[in-house]
């Protein structure tokens, strides 16, 4: 079994470095990494319409608000996101995305991030893909209950391994 979880781990680093390589890429002529698509595509739903805070998007995007901040100046000085502080609590900040970071992420990126999936995802089934996405969302809940259990047990933050991939422990 060991060996086993060790292969399947090691996969997933491997497709998680591949989608940063090859995901910007697929949109780096639109000026954006992998990083900064992720945060346009939250930014994108409905409920983040009125935008997100910083801590509520850096919760929602399981990254450190330290690595947040700084992604999300590059992308407010390249026109992409407004800042702005919160009207019920000024010390808070909220972001949103600009006219121009929508049309970025609707009418140039949008088509070019269909077509990379549609190529990863060529010899996958609809079947394939809902399995695909069940066994990895399983993984990862299993992983955020180690890390608010790691966080409780030694009342500490995350250790940062990877950037844009720790998590700031939810204060209380």
């Amino acid at each position: 079994m060991m060996e086993l979880a060790n292969r399947l781990f090691f996969r997933l680093y491997q497709c998680a470095n591949m989608l940063h390589k090859t995901g910007s890429r697929a949109v780096e002529a639109e000026g954006l990494t992998t990083q900064q698509w992720a945060v346009l595509g939250a930014l994108s739903r409905d409920e983040a319409e009125a935008g997100m805070g910083i801590g509520e998007l850096a919760r929602y995007l399981m990254v450190s608000r330290q690595n947040l901040a700084g992604l999300i100046s590059r992308m407010a000085r390249d026109g992409h996101l407004s800042i702005a502080s919160d009207a019920r609590d000024r010390r808070s900040r909220i972001v949103t995305m600009t006219e121009t970071g929508r049309h970025v992420w609707q009418v140039r990126a949008q088509p070019k991030i269909r077509a990379y999936y549609k190529e990863v995802l060529a010899d996958f089934s609809i079947n394939d893909t809902t399995h695909t996405l069940h066994y990895l969302l399983k993984i990862l809940e299993n992983m955020k209950r180690l890390d608010h259990e790691h966080l409780e047990d030694h009342d500490e933050g995350p250790t940062e391994q990877f950037p844009l991939n720790a998590r700031k422990r939810p204060r209380a």
